[in-house]
């Protein structure tokens, strides 16, 4: 006869909350996170990207250096920018620039939907079906987080997404790391063990504090790992401040995505939600299905850009969602193209595909400038037209639309300083930009050289080639210092009632031949007409 008292006393051992086994589990699956090559490039990039904060005025700037300085990210943000749900009713053109993705969404949609993308595509493991469950379950809790922070009068409140979207961190560790803890703690908890008491029991932590642990080493920001804290039982209230009201945000979100995640009992767990946090957060049963519908239509298009598979809304059977009709089209039926339903394409012929993955000269200049150059004024003309309108994000705009439309390698606005009585580059894009952007300096004084004669003249220049004898001495020392291969380069002066305020200038390492047609030359003197009409509004 076995001694069932002898094993249930050696499970106890296991299990006591401090013993030597359970530190040993711990100590491994922290270790096993520590060796994985892709998790420091991944804290660095997602701690770069969660301090950016909206009230900065360079926060757009940065963010959408960021996003363009990785290719598959920047088309992964251009998709769904494009989808049906995250549209602007203002606009009817396609999304083919960072800059107009983040005027239209905005700046905290975009900065929400870049960390969910990192995290999708560089977390270990994510094609795993428990790694893609628990992404899934986080994409969804920051749609939960950013619908509640639209309404906050706390500033700052987009940081309430953020925070909901690491909440569930820990989970998405252990299932990308040790697929055999994950299957065991979720076994406990379907024979209805609480999931904390089941994490302590496997790993001997709490999710949080294996999150807080890598989010300390990430060097996430403080607030956002205090949002992780479980919160007292019972009825939430009104937060006394910030802090609080973030990390009942988090909460609310996570409980949201997990009901929204697994439709059987979703009525009743609805009801419970609301008597938790409906006071404290100002959501009634109405608020929450409105909030239901538009986070399951939104997570889905992430879901389908990602290749996760999709939620099923709640009260409805897999077969019988639209997210199956929806995961469906993702795999490429019913006339989507694969990772995006067909319904979210504007149109197919002119989708921001088919305008950024065009042949191009031997120069790097895309076949299709100019459709790219009208996109580029049609989009500056709306945000204009807004009412709404920064003077940097309209230059960022013109800027991105010359770098990505004439296909240059490096592209700088430079702008007069008083002060030091210099031309300096104050925003650039494109390759080694930083460093470029430092040293793009050069004096006011006038000397005979490309750069003044193109600001005392108000002229546009095009050099298509830099060894061309004819001009090759009015090229600076400053310039051949700077940039010594460029062999192709534009520079647009502006100039406000005959007074030089700075140039646009942006340059390919290789000769451009094929020149610049007169239709391509007129939009570029449009794009760069709109921004000497802002300069001098201002």
């Amino acid at each position: 006869m076995p001694n069932h008292t002898g094993e249930t006393k050696a499970a106890a051992a296991r299990y006591a909350p401090g013993s030597d086994e359970l530190r040993a589990v711990r100590e491994e699956l922290l270790e096993k996170i520590s060796a994985n090559g892709n998790l420091p490039a991944l804290g660095s990039s997602v701690s770069r990207v969660v301090q950016l904060a909206s009230s900065d005025d360079e926060a757009v700037r940065s963010l959408a250096h960021f996003i363009m300085s990785d290719v598959a990210l920047a088309q992964k943000i251009l998709r769904i920018s494009n989808a049906a749900c995250f549209r602007s009713n203002a606009s009817s053109s396609p999304v083919t620039t960072i800059s107009k993705a983040i005027f239209l969404l905005g700046f905290d949609t975009v900065k929400t939907c870049a960390l969910g993308m990192l995290l999708v595509d560089r977390m270990p493991g994510s094609r795993a079906a428990g790694v893609r469950s628990e992404l899934l379950h986080a994409l969804s809790a920051s749609m939960f987080g950013r619908e509640l922070a639209r309404r906050s009068q706390f500033k700052d409140a987009e940081e309430a997404a953020i925070a909901a979207l690491f909440r569930n961190i820990g989970r998405l560790l252990v299932a990308a790391h040790d697929h055999t803890l994950y299957a065991e703690i979720n076994a406990l908890t379907h024979e209805g063990m609480a999931p904390g008491r089941a994490a302590h029991q496997v790993i001997g932590s709490s999710f949080e504090a294996l999150a807080e642990t890598v989010m300390s080493a990430w060097e996430m920001p403080d607030s956002i790992i205090q949002s992780l804290a479980p919160l007292p039982g019972g009825t939430q209230r009104s937060a006394r401040n910030r802090q609080e009201w973030v990390q009942q945000v988090a909460a609310f979100s996570n409980a949201a995505a997990e009901m929204m995640m697994q439709p059987d009992g979703a009525d009743t767990a609805a009801t419970a939600l609301v008597a938790r946090f409906g006071n404290a957060l100002g959501v009634d049963q109405a608020r929450l299905e409105q909030m239901l519908v538009i986070v399951t239509e939104e997570t889905n298009a992430l879901a389908g850009q990602l290749k996760l598979a999709p939620v099923t809304p709640a009260g409805k059977s897999p077969e019988q969602s639209n997210a199956a009709a929806l995961w469906r089209q993702l795999e490429g039926e019913d006339g989507g193209m694969p990772g995006l339903p067909a319904e979210f394409l504007l149109q197919a012929a002119d989708s921001e595909d088919h305008m950024q993955s065009c042949a191009r000269h031997a120069s790097g200049k895309p076949f299709n400038a100019r459709e790219l150059l009208l996109a580029g004024v049609q989009d500056v003309t709306e945000m204009m037209a807004s009412g709404r309108c920064k003077a940097n994000d309209l230059i960022l705009l013109v800027l991105e639309t010359i770098y990505r439309g004439m296909g240059f390698r490096f592209a700088t606005i430079c702008l007069k300083d008083l002060k030091s009585n210099q031309y300096r580059a104050r925003i650039s894009l494109g390759e080694n930009n930083a460093a470029r952007q430092a040293g793009f300096v050069f004096s006011a004084e006038a000397t005979r050289d490309l750069f003044h004669l193109a600001l005392a003249n108000e002229a546009d220049l095009l050099i298509s080639d830099t060894h061309d004898p004819k001009i090759s001495d009015l090229i600076p020392a400053w310039h051949r210092a700077l940039l010594p291969d460029a062999r192709s380069f534009i520079v647009l002066p502006l100039v406000v009632q005959k007074k030089p305020l700075g140039l646009f200038y942006a340059d390919r390492a290789l000769p451009a031949t094929e020149g610049v047609p007169s239709d391509e030359t007129a939009m570029i003197k449009t794009l760069k007409g709109q921004v000497v009409a802002a300069l001098n509004s201002r």
